[in-house]
């Protein structure tokens, strides 16, 4: 599961890691980013463009967006078969840039947090989804999901599940509109490798991180 993350403060640092051409941005969301929030995110729309994101999938069919409160993570051993995710998987895919995440370990009310990432403290994407759900009435409303596999070693003595964080050398493949069959995709939804990664138990004292 990945509920809470952090993501580049600088705009002009993500928009060059990201090769951006264009950007709907002047400013980056700060501190942790929770689901409900809007979030930066990358699609392929004529080019490489930058966009905010309302963190919790609402599939285009839906009746009712609160379903997005739910739909902040998808799991990607069933993309291509959940009604809410397989479009998307093919034809809305988009890149979730971080630079950190947490998950927690111990009992309710004493939990410890603990953050994970890159051991080389650089940034990264998280694979993602993206859809544009329309109300009644009033402007499309475009929201998001971070894709989820199992765990590498590191995080799985914390956690059952982590985000997938994607290579590098992978971002353009899993943004390629082009690209719709999920067999080519999959080999993508991997474990980042655990010694590539760091971790950092928090202090309770954090902010914003206390509880999980």
């Amino acid at each position: 599961m990945c509920s809470r993350y952090t993501s580049l403060k600088d705009l002009s640092e993500l928009l060059a890691h990201f090769e951006v051409e264009v950007s709907d941005l002047t400013a980056l969301p700060a501190g942790d980013l929770l689901p409900g929030q809007t979030v930066p995110a990358v699609i392929h729309a004529g080019g490489r463009r930058l966009v905010l994101l309302r963190w919790g999938l609402i599939p285009a069919w839906a009746k009712d967006p609160a379903i997005g409160r739910k739909l902040f993570n998808a799991r990607a051993e069933t993309l291509a078969e959940k009604p809410s995710f397989r479009e998307a998987f093919k034809k809305r895919r988009c890149l979730i840039p971080a630079d950190g995440f947490y998950e927690w370990t111990g009992q309710k009310g004493k939990k410890q947090a603990i953050r994970f990432s890159l051991a080389s403290g650089g940034s990264f994407a998280f694979a993602g989804l993206y859809e544009s759900w329309r109300p009644p009435s009033g402007e499309p409303i475009r929201t998001c999901t971070i894709v989820t596999t199992s765990p590498n070693a590191l995080i799985a003595p914390i956690h059952d599940r982590m985000p997938v964080i994607l290579p590098r050398s992978a971002e353009a493949f899993w943004l390629d509109p082009a690209i719709r069959d999920p067999a080519a995709l999959r080999p993508l939804l991997r474990p980042y490798p655990s010694e590539g990664m760091a971790m950092d138990p928090l202090s309770p004292h954090h902010p914003g991180v206390s509880q999980g």
